[in-house]
């Protein structure tokens, strides 16, 4: 048998996040810049090289999948890559295919995703408030995120809701989006904003909203069991018992979740980072196109791997940004 992937921590790599574009069709503020500059499409992997290098991964012991971008399915023909990874599902090698989009594209293709496999998937989305949403997201238009989320739950997509926790911008919403994902029957997650790429004019220190805080506020009015269930990510959960729902809460920077991780990230280009957090990364891109063989692609897997870190640097407790990362988030896919 092929040993499996374990790093120098002794944490078996099981969960893969695959930035399939740097595109996407919003310009959220936490995440990129207004004036993108994105990669010419010659430097992209092809939807065959994202298969080969994905079933490589998955032939070395990586159970979950996740297709990230920019916003993946911006990417001209990207259903084509999602068929080709639901014969691993059929087989048995993949226990999950999922998708984190910001929800635009979801009206066209709720019903490929779910005949594709994918059951599960994350939406981003910081408010329901029209105006703030376009304001957040610069270009993005909530009533098509909205009925892109009734498109894939209709679908039969058990949808999650992905919230960035922004001081001053979505606070005073903290309680009308939770009552909204009860009432639809979704999951929601909230997120601290991590200190990634250039993103102009805004302030990390002003837009950052510890999560021990927002925590503390909902106990005012739920009450607030912690579950011990992990969805091979980062989240810990909460039930709250008036309503039954679960609420997760990400937290990079208030309380890391590093000694767990047992995920790693590759880029559009063929980039690996086994850290978020961290500017560390290896070249997959040459080792993939230099044979037809997998023998020198699986070897720099490999040794990538054995250069994951403990764990990442942000920090803002001393009122700076600290362990800030030159890429936008865009770049590997959050």
């Amino acid at each position: 048998m092929t040993p499996m992937l374990v790093d120098p921590f002794q944490r078996a790599i099981r969960y893969l996040r695959v930035s399939v574009t740097d595109r996407c069709d919003f310009r959220c503020v936490y995440c990129m810049s207004e004036n993108m500059t994105f990669l010419p499409k010659k430097d992209l992997l092809t939807l065959e090289e994202l298969d080969r290098l994905s079933t490589a991964f998955i032939g070395l012991g990586v159970e979950k999948l996740r297709i990230t971008g920019g916003e993946p399915l911006v990417r001209r023909g990207i259903m084509t890559y999602f068929n080709a990874m639901g014969r691993h599902l059929e087989s048995g090698a993949l226990k999950e295919l999922t998708v984190t989009t910001n929800g635009s594209q979801l009206g066209r293709f709720a019903q490929d995703l779910f005949a594709a496999g994918v059951r599960r998937i994350n939406v981003s989305l910081d408010t329901l408030d029209e105006a703030k949403f376009a304001e957040i997201t610069r270009w993005g238009r909530l009533p098509q995120v909205l009925k892109g989320i009734e498109a894939a739950r209709n679908a039969g997509l058990r949808v999650k809701i992905n919230t960035v926790a922004l001081k001053g911008f979505n606070e005073d919403e903290l309680f009308s989006i939770a009552d909204w994902c009860a009432r639809e029957d979704m999951d929601l997650t909230f997120i601290e904003v991590m200190p990634m790429g250039d993103i102009g004019n805004e302030d990390r220190l002003d837009q950052y909203w510890k999560l021990t805080d927002l925590r503390a506020r909902l106990a005012e009015r739920f009450t607030l069991t912690d579950l011990s269930e992990r969805t091979g990510g980062p989240a810990r959960y909460v039930r709250v018992e008036e309503t039954g729902q679960k609420i997760g809460f990400i937290t990079p920077l208030s309380h890391n979740f590093c000694e767990s991780c047992n995920r790693v990230r590759i880029t559009c280009t063929g980039e690996i980072y086994t850290c978020l957090g961290q500017e560390g990364h290896s070249d997959l891109r040459g080792p993939l196109r230099a044979s037809e063989d997998n023998g020198q692609l699986e070897t720099a897997i490999r040794a990538a791997i054995a250069l994951k870190p403990k764990g990442h640097d942000f920090d803002y407790s001393r009122q700076t940004v600290e362990g800030r990362v030159s890429r936008h988030m865009s770049h590997t896919g959050g």
